[in-house]
Parts: C-alpha cells; structure tokens; sequence
C-alpha cells in the first residue's frame, strides 16, 4: 500500500450514510463563503476580546477549592466575618539559636516597632505583648522593660520569659529559637494591589532590622499566601501563553514547511484561546489555581482538530484540487470528528457540574464555553485561512514530492503498526482487557488526598515558614471552635465562662492541636497572677485589649466566641481524626450546657471534612462519564460496535495515569481527579477522528483488516504530531512555582501519551474484532430464514 495516500472526494464520502456531528460541522462552511468579511469580523472580535483579557481578575482565596452551599462552609464563612482575624495576619517568623541572646532581643523589638509603622497594618501581637502580673489594680506593666538587663539578671529575666504562659508555645517556642510575631493588616489592603506594596515593605524592614544578628526570618500566614498564589498565577498565565504558541507554531512549520500551512494550522487555536480568555472576562471569569490552564487547554481542544482539517486539505491539494473545494472537503469529512470531539471535552466538563466546589463547577463552566468557542473557531477559521492564504496550491504536488519524509515516515510507521494489530484482532483485545481491567483494580484503590500547601507556591517562603511553625509551635493552620451563646446570655454570665473554659480544656489537650488563645488564657493568666479572676478584672482587661486582638476571639455584639488553635499542614486524612475527636468531645460540654451553639470549624476543619468526598464524588462523576461518554459516541454513530469499541481506549490512559500516582505513593488529589476527568474527554479525539475515517473507508469489497490499515494511514500522522503538541503545551506546568498546577500539568500529559499507546494499540486490534464479530452475527442471523 502506498503511503502517499488522499482522502476520497467528500462529496461521495459525505453521502455515504450520514453525519456523525448531525450536520453541525457545516458551520465551518458559512465563512468561507465570504472568507474576507469573515476576516474582518474575527478583527472586531479579536479587539474586544482584547479588552476583555484586561478585565481578568485573579482569585487567590485559599478556601476556594470548599467554597459551596454546603452548611458548613456557611458556617466558616460566618465565622471569617463575625472573628476577622486569620485570614489578614501576616506571620512573621523568626528563627535561630542566639534569638535569646540581649543583641538579638534587641534587634527583635526595633522590628517589631517599625512593623507597627507599615502603612496597612492594624496592629501586632509578639513577646513583646507580654504583661507583668497587675498589682495594686494598677495597669500592668510590659513584661519587657525598656533597657534589658544585663549579667546574671538577665538570665533570670529570660527565665521568666520562656515560663510566661501567654508567650510559652504560642509566641516563643519551648526551645527559645523561634520567636513569632502575628502582625494584623488592615483588610481593604488584602483584598487589593496594595497588598504587594505592604509585603514588600515588611520584608525590606525584616532584612534592614535583623541585619547582622545571625537570625533568619520568613513570612506566612493568608495573605502572603494570597500574594503568593495572584503572583504565581499572572507568571504562569504568560508562561503557558508563550510555550503554547512556540510550540504550536515550531511543530506546523516542521511538518507542513510552508508559513501558510503553519499559520492555517496553528493561528485558530492560538485565536480560539484569546477569544475564549476573552469571553470569560467580560463574563467576569477570575483566574484561579484551575482556571490558569485553560489556555493549554484550549490549545489542546482545538490544536488537534486544527492540525487534522489541515493535513485533510493539504492531501486534498497535492492530489490536484483547489483550494476552496479542498478545504470545503476538508470540514465535511473530518468536521464531523471534529465536533464529536469537542463535544467529548464538553461532556468532561459538564462531569464537573456535579462538584459541590463551586471552583471546580466555575471551571466545568469555563471549559464549555471555551470548547464551543473553539470549535466554531478551529471550523471556521481553518478554511477561511486556507482559502486567504495558501497560494500555488497547483505546485504544491509537484514540491511535497520528495521533500515529505517526515510525513510519509510517520504514515510508514502507523502502516506497520496497523498490520501487526490486525494480525491477531481478538487475542490483542484479550490482552488489552486484562491489561485495563488490572489497572483498573490499582486505580480503584487510589485514596483521596488534600494539603493546603499544595494550593501555595511551594518555591517560595510561605511554605517554608509554616513548616518551621508546624515544627515548633504545632502548626501554622488554624482550627477554631464557634460558641454562640443563648439569649439571655452574655459574655460574662458564669454559665458562659464555664462554657468557654470547657471548650477551652477540651481543646488543649486534644493531640495534634497547639496554641490555644481564647477569652480564657486572659482569664487564667489573671488567676494565675493576679489572684483574681472574678468578672469585674476580667471585663476590665478585655476593655483595655485593642479592638482588633479582642476581636479575634469575641464578636463585635458580644454574643458569641472562639476558641482558636492551630494544627499542623498534614494530609487532610491526618487532620479528620482530629476534628472528629474534637467534635466528639463537645457532646459532653453541649449536654452540660444546652442552648450554647458548639461547633467545629475553620479551614483546616472544613477542608479535612470536605476533600475527601468531594474528591470521591469527582470519582464517581469520571465513572459515570466513560458510560455517558460512550452512550454519546455510539448514537453518534449509529452503532453499538463504535460505542464498546471506543471504552477500552477511553479508560486506558485514565487507569494507566492512576497507576503512576500509585506508583509514586500519591492519592487522588483535585488536581490529579480534574486532570483525570478532562483528559479522558480530550484523549478520545484521536479515538474518533480514527473510528470516523474507519467509517467512511468500510466499502464493498473492502475487508476489515484494509479499511483499519488505511484509516490509520491517513489520520494516524496527525494524530502523533498533535499528541506530541498537546504533550508539550501540558507538560510546561511543571515550570510553575503550584503542586497542584505541576501535578495537573504532567499527569495530563502524560494521559495524553496514554491514549495515543491506547489509540494505535488497543482500539485498532479491538474495532477490527468487532467489526468483523458483528459481520459474523450479522451474516448468521441473515442465514437462518434460508434454512
């Protein structure tokens, strides 16, 4: 067989049966009957696209993977309102062995003086906060006075800073070398571009103040995180855009060698990913840890069907036809694969709507309306600019001849594959069954996973300081427990305190939980001391707190409470026993004291609850999507034999890619599940461009094994090149500073590697075996009238 094949005029190809798209691909046609004004629209477009790229915002929420209707996540959004505290403090951390020495203390308290002065800042919490124990109902004074001593009185005076209560594993750590200050920023400054400014002054204040005291610093806590993720997610964001043109462009103008083919092929995906970012920020679309690849994604999408309309027009004219009836023939043989296949990528999405995350949802919905974008564009845009652009086409023959090896090496290569498949069609398809079915078995035994750092830049200081906090002070996340009280109930009411004393106990000796703050270690500390914790010292003190360290813990009307601790970034399986032993042990302090409001929350608490079955239920959402999926080919096609032939290849790269997460001890985590349940839409193109030219090649006379091995022929070498394309264009998320978008990057990939093995080697073998089964009922049932 030669490999210099064509396709077959359309026109009787077309005519043949019927369109497996119902007809929608000839949307494609509608531009290039006026393929100039069709230009200049897609210039009107592309301007407004522009002004919508500008809109983007960034969403750098670290509970945004739990946002929901859920009643829990309510609650913790109540809380974050009622107790603002968490969420805008920045955590200066501090380290090293001389941090007790008198140079070091020194240095340590001019940081945190000048820190106060960081426009942007409300107030701050350090060791220095500490207070002497009252006396004479005097105010107290500040357990650091103004000049250190020196000599054997200092010593004594480090002694009782390290016993001091309030400071001792909450602000200091047991060994005394790391010291934290909790500075509180003013909330307007978070939320906007302020925020860089004012993290950049700290840490120009950190690095000029503790210049020569061999101790290092580093920051934590929400908002640098924040600053982290909306920096980590604008560089990507141009990292993505630049590999994807770069890498669209090289592989067209390697294999087609003319800057017209290169621009027919690669400038509709490139266009299709303005117009969609563009869509999505007059929308009012935010660019979020999944939302930022997008752009690989839409090159994905239509890359694929872009390089197959081309390559289809390009045999079209080397055969000798011109070029509006080769790229018209084109989009009507190969646009009905087209529009199955994005609309493949759509199902995957629309899986996403049954997330109780609204981020994941947000994305499902994002990625249809990119798909539908990009397949009007890829269909249009394809003939339209091969129409304005390509020129010669009657000398076009005359020069690929020859000059085609790369092409011809790769249709060679896919001919020797294809005979080998159809060799032995049933035993390769035994084969491929158990190969699928064992790793299905692995795959199933996959465990969810989720860590909050793995939403943070894990190249950057934020991870790095709560590690240093998870190691000295139990943790940098916080857990918190909401006590609201009855009416009739105030704050002060001695059922209430007992209440929140309670709590209080419950939580400090609960394991894995540390640095425990509540209205009760004040109330302590002034039995401790001061003798006294009646009600009068108490409001008393708390009346002398500044509003937003008393805020932390009571609400602004006084009718409810926290009780805040911290825990360490584990694996949210690690921190689930936690929050439910806790839970558990408030039944005793609720049935003592009904009509107090006791509840567990915070976005360690919500996140350990959450992940787990939202990440099940994306599992269960990919399952119920390959048989949709296949549901939706099979009445593409009319026939039952397409709808089996194409599950084996669809689930292949899914549990091959679930195997390698087991192989590296990694659990299914949302990015990996995501990746999954798109990947499995996006990789069944090859599958159906291969099943839509098998198709049109079925004729009489024709035997299965010759119309596999010339469908194969003819679309195997585009589907190789934009396998590789598409590879590259996911696989440079490994460059980003986000585990999450590395993770998302390299398994994608990867998936997609694995259903070009499954395309060549399994859905070859497996469609001829069917095929030739179904002929074979088909020519038994019809003998049996004549018997």
């Amino acid at each position: 067989m030669s490999h210099g094949l064509s396709n077959d005029p359309a026109p009787d190809a077309a005519k043949k049966s019927f369109s497996i798209a119902f007809g929608l691909e000839r949307i494609g046609l509608i531009a290039l009957r006026a393929p100039k004004i069709a230009a200049v629209v897609l210039l009107a477009l592309v301007v407004v696209a522009v002004f919508g790229l500008q809109r983007i915002k960034i969403d750098d929420s670290l509970s945004q993977l739990f946002r929901s209707d859920t009643p829990e996540y309510k609650q913790y959004e109540e809380v974050t309102k009622r107790f603002p505290s968490s969420e805008y403090d920045v955590l200066v951390v501090v380290e090293g062995k001389s941090l007790l020495e008198r140079n070091s203390l020194e240095k340590l308290r001019d940081l945190v003086t000048d820190l106060q002065l960081v426009d942007g800042t409300r107030g701050i919490i350090s060791l220095f906060s500490a207070r002497q124990p009252p006396e004479g109902g005097r105010l107290p004074a500040a357990l650091f006075p103004e000049t250190l001593p020196e000599g054997a009185e200092y010593d004594a005076f480090i002694k009782r800073v390290r016993d001091n209560e309030v400071i001792k594993g909450k602000l200091l750590s047991e060994d005394g070398t790391l010291a934290l200050i909790v500075l509180a920023l003013d909330p307007a400054i978070v939320g906007n571009k302020g925020l860089n400014a004012t993290i950049g002054e700290v840490r120009k204040i950190m690095s000029e103040d503790l210049e020569g005291t061999n101790l290092s610093s580093q920051l934590s806590g929400v908002p640098v995180m924040q600053l982290e993720i909306r920096n980590a997610v604008e560089r990507d964001g141009l990292t993505y855009n630049i590999a994807g043109i770069l890498a669209g462009c090289i592989i067209a103008i390697i294999f087609f060698r003319r800057i017209s083919f290169m621009i027919v092929a690669a400038f509709p995906p490139l266009l299709a990913i303005l117009l969609s970012i563009g869509t999505l920020g007059w929308l009012g679309f935010s660019l979020n840890m999944f939302l930022n690849v997008m752009t690989p994604l839409i090159m994905v999408i239509s890359f694929a069907d872009s390089m197959q309309l081309t390559f289809a027009a390009r045999d079209r004219l080397i055969a000798g036809e011109d070029k509006a009836t080769a790229f018209r023939n084109a989009v009507l043989v190969v646009g009905p694969a087209c529009v199955l296949t994005h609309g493949t990528a759509a199902l995957s999405f629309l899986a996403l709507q049954f997330s109780d995350s609204d981020l994941i949802r947000t994305f499902g919905e994002a990625g249809l309306m990119a798909t539908v974008i990009a397949l009007i564009a890829v269909l249009s845009l394809v003939p339209v600019f091969g129409v304005l652009l390509v020129r010669k086409e009657n000398l076009l023959a005359t020069k690929v001849k020859g000059a085609d090896r790369g092409v011809e090496a790769l249709r060679a290569f896919c001919a020797f594959i294809a005979k080998r498949m159809v060799g032995h069609p049933g035993l390769f398809s035994l084969i491929a069954l158990l190969v699928v079915l064992g790793l299905g078995i692995i795959y199933a035994s996959l465990e969810p996973r989720y860590r909050l750092a793995d939403q943070v830049p894990d190249k950057q200081q934020a991870v790095e300081a709560s590690s240093r906090l998870d190691a000295k002070l139990t943790g940098a996340n916080p857990i918190d427990v909401l006590i609201e009280f009855p009416k009739g109930k105030s704050l002060y009411d001695p059922e209430t305190l007992d209440t929140i004393a309670a709590v209080h106990t419950i939580i400090e000796k609960q394991a894995g939980v540390g640095n425990v703050w509540s209205i009760e270690t004040l109330r302590r500390w002034l039995a401790e001391k001061a003798g006294r914790s009646d009600v009068t010292i108490l409001k008393e003190y708390v009346d002398l707190l500044p509003k937003y360290l008393s805020r932390r813990f009571i609400s602004e009307n006084e009718d409810a409470v926290v009780v805040s601790g911290r825990v360490p970034d584990l694996d949210s399986s690690q921190i689930l026993p936690t929050v439910e032993k806790l839970d558990a042990a408030m039944g005793a302090v609720r049935s003592a004291h009904p009509g107090y409001m006791i509840a567990v929350t915070g976005l360690s608490a919500i996140a350990a609850r959450n992940s787990a079955s939202m990440i099940g239920k994306l599992n269960h959402g990919l399952t119920i999507e390959f048989l949709l999926v296949a549901a939706f080919i099979g009445l593409a096609f009319r026939s039952v034999v397409v709808m089996f032939a194409s599950i084996l290849p669809g689930i292949f790269p899914v549990v091959l890619s679930g195997t390698v997460l087991w192989l590296l001890g990694e659990g299914l985590q949302f990015a990996s599940v995501v990746a999954l349940t798109v990947s499995f839409g996006l990789g069944l193109s090859a599958t159906i461009h291969f099943l839509n030219r098998l198709r049109l090649e079925e004729k009489p006379g024709v035997d299965e094994a010759q119309a596999v091995e010339r469908a194969t022929v003819l679309v195997g070498p585009a589907l190789i090149l934009t396998t590789v394309v598409l590879a590259c264009g996911l696989v440079v998320t490994v460059f980003s500073d986000l585990p999450s978008l590395r993770l998302f990057g390299w398994l994608s990939a990867f998936a997609m590697i694995a259903a070009l093995i499954a395309d060549l080697f399994i859905l070859r073998p497996t469609a001829m075996w069917l095929i030739s089964t179904s002929h074979k009922i088909k020519a038994a049932w019809g003998a049996k009238p004549a018997k």
